[in-house]
């Protein structure tokens, strides 16, 4: 590997800015490259980024991964899309990172990995939210035995009225689900972390769509959304069983009728318990129960530390905090919820 680090942008859509200017705040690391099969999304961020190689097609990221000067790629296309470059970086011999959700189910999940494996090269899934100070004083106390062996975990990640008015966040087909697979996945993938990985055995759940299919009738500041097109679910609920005994429920929603919008989970142990947001611990001192807050748990600006974490695994050969492994896993849960949802009945995780 060269001193200089050149990365190639796969998608070159709104998510592709945020990759491309925390990489350039890393040294050492260029972006060299970008793609779209949309010409004017491809060239406008060339332009504005001053990326040197600008590449325009449907599978123009097959020419991205073939320049020998980049090492590693960015996948930041539409879920429908991170499978296929994904696989084919890596099989060209090109770290990746690429956004969640990993892919669009199980499947192709475990075929990146396999890819992966094989390459022997670095596959980092974008899971921002698990470099948080707040998730990393819950993993800090679960690791430490502070709570104890953890039973219960209940997740939300719930909007009152955040449906995305842009993309295809509506479209199944383009998009694998609605908000569990959107938003649902990054509180489902920062709780299991912090419970420790824990390996899933059975999932139950249900989807509820009753107002992303109909002409809006409150206004909201998301504006307007596209509901003669929306075939995803506005509400989903789902309840994951561990093989170690624990079990976590989460509950997601781009609309619901509730008092606000959440984004959380409270983790129970058998000695202590505690919350995302706020960061709480709670447990049992001296015949008292306690509330413990945080004074602080520190200014981390989480996708900044997912991409040095990323590059730093390039570097270094260190473990990722959010290996494709890890990605697989959440998204044989995602596939199990969904499955539940359509045969009514629990799905055994293998």
């Amino acid at each position: 590997m060269s001193s200089t680090l050149k990365v190639g942008i796969i998608g070159s859509g709104g998510i592709a800015g945020a990759h491309i200017s925390y990489l350039k705040k890393i040294q050492d690391v260029e972006v060299y490259a970008c793609c779209d099969s949309r010409e004017e999304a491809a060239k406008n961020t060339a332009k504005k980024f001053e990326i040197p190689k600008v590449f325009v097609g449907a599978k123009s990221y097959l020419d991205l991964i073939k320049l020998k000067e980049v090492e590693a790629v960015s996948v930041c296309t539409p879920n429908y899309m991170h499978a296929a470059p994904t696989i084919a970086a890596l099989q060209a011999g090109k770290h990746v990172i690429v956004e969640k959700p990993m892919a669009m189910n199980a499947r192709e999940a475990q075929q990146m990995v396999d890819a992966a494996k094989k390459a022997k090269k670095v596959l980092v899934i974008g899971f921002q939210q698990r470099f948080s100070g707040n998730a990393q004083l819950l993993k800090r106390a679960v690791d430490a035995g502070k709570l104890g062996k953890i039973v219960y975990c209940r997740c939300q990640a719930l909007r009152r009225r955040g449906i995305p008015s842009w993309g295809v966040f509506g479209q199944k087909k383009l998009q694998g689900g609605g908000p569990m697979i959107d938003i649902g996945v990054h509180i489902l993938e920062v709780a299991h972390y912090v419970m420790g990985c824990p390996q899933p055995i059975a999932a139950s759940g249900n989807c509820y769509t009753y107002i992303g299919n109909k002409k809006p009738e409150a206004m909201c500041s998301w504006g307007p959304w596209d509901y003669k097109t929306y075939t995803v679910e506005d509400l989903a609920v789902g309840l994951i069983r561990f093989k170690n005994g624990a079990c976590l429920l989460i509950e997601s929603s781009f609309a619901a009728h509730i008092e606000k919008d959440i984004f959380t989970f409270t983790i129970m142990g058998e000695k202590g318990g505690g919350s995302l947001d706020p960061p709480m611990i709670f447990t049992d001192e001296i015949n008292t129960m306690f509330n413990l807050t945080p004074v602080f748990t520190g200014n981390v600006d989480c996708f900044e530390a997912k991409m040095r974490d990323w590059v730093e695994c390039i570097r270094t050969g260190k473990k990722p905090v959010a290996p494709g492994e890890d990605g697989l896993v959440v998204q044989k849960m995602l596939d199990g919820i969904y499955k539940s949802s359509e045969v009514g009945r629990e799905i055994p995780i293998k």
